[in-house]
């Protein structure tokens, strides 16, 4: 991704009269929004003034959005923060914006297309990789994907019966 700032939620919706807005949180570091930190609008650096859980959103005060009306006018805007700040993860595991784009190619050999996006099922990711054989869901789990080479842009799938077949 040639961005240099990264998404970690996005606005829903203003919540009361005071400012503060409902967030869709799209960051497994939900600690990014507690108070005193920094995510950024638009490359504009916001400070978190306070924050609580509500139903899987987190409600957010940022600092000079003080009002409905101001809340309002970030409805659908996302929240970022620099890739410089992204953490660490644990070996063979990934941010989705460095996978998407990535090649998927067979153990055999066979370019089968780029990963369009990922979605997400609870138990393991889907890739969504567009190809001559239809729409391909590739499960990302650890018997299908065995490698992925960030440096190279691909990684390699094997495999497993009926994934190649094209929908009806």
């Amino acid at each position: 991704m040639d961005s240099q700032f990264i998404e970690v939620g996005r606005v829903v919706a203003p919540w009361g009269v005071r400012g503060d807005i409902k967030v869709e949180v799209m960051t497994d570091f939900p600690d990014r929004f507690s108070p005193q930190e920094k995510v950024y609008i638009e490359g504009r650096a916001v400070t978190i003034e306070r924050s609580r859980w509500h139903r899987g959103r987190v409600i957010l005060k940022l600092a000079a959005i003080d009002s409905v009306e101001d809340a309002e006018g970030l409805r659908g805007r996302f929240l970022e923060v620099p890739q410089s700040q992204l953490r660490a993860l644990p070996k063979d595991e990934y941010y989705q914006f460095q996978l998407l784009g990535l090649e998927v190619w067979t153990t055999e050999g066979e370019l089968l297309g780029q990963i369009a996006h990922i979605l997400p099922t609870g138990s393991n990711d889907v890739y969504v990789v567009p190809s001559k054989h239809g729409e391909l869901l590739i499960p990302a789990i650890e018997d299908v994907v065995k490698s992925v080479d960030l440096e190279r842009g691909r990684i390699v799938i094997k495999v497993i019966p009926g994934l190649l077949q094209q929908k009806a």
